[in-house]
């Protein structure tokens, strides 16, 4: 009798197998789900002192510059606009809901900064 008994605990009892495995899924899914809402911000601030840029209105523009704009970037809109010290422009349009900024000098020629 004693040799039944431990014969029978030398086996896998596979209903104790099924709750280590569903415990084992239910423990990852957990994890998941948590590391699935974590937010991620990244901010970016960016300043340049020697090229400081005064913002103007889209009148103040040349019209080199408007017609780099219409040229370079079809079916956009010039947002804002922003002039330094040495006659270089700054400019932020938006064409289908995205905002792009780039710059120019006052003959339209676009430069990288």
């Amino acid at each position: 009798m004693q040799q039944e008994t431990s014969l029978k605990s030398n086996h896998k009892n596979p209903h104790n197998m099924k709750k280590l495995i569903l415990s084992a899924a239910i423990l990852l899914g957990g994890l998941s789900m948590n590391a699935a809402t974590s937010v991620v911000t990244n901010s970016v601030i960016s300043v340049n002192i020697q090229d400081e840029y005064t913002e103007i209105t889209a009148d103040a523009v040349p019209a080199a510059v408007k017609s780099t704009v219409e040229k370079s970037f079809v079916g956009s809109k010039l947002e804002k606009a922003w002039k330094n010290a040495k006659d270089e422009y700054k400019l932020e349009i938006s064409k289908e809901g995205k905002k792009y900024t780039f710059f120019t000098d006052a003959s339209g020629n676009i430069i990288k900064k």
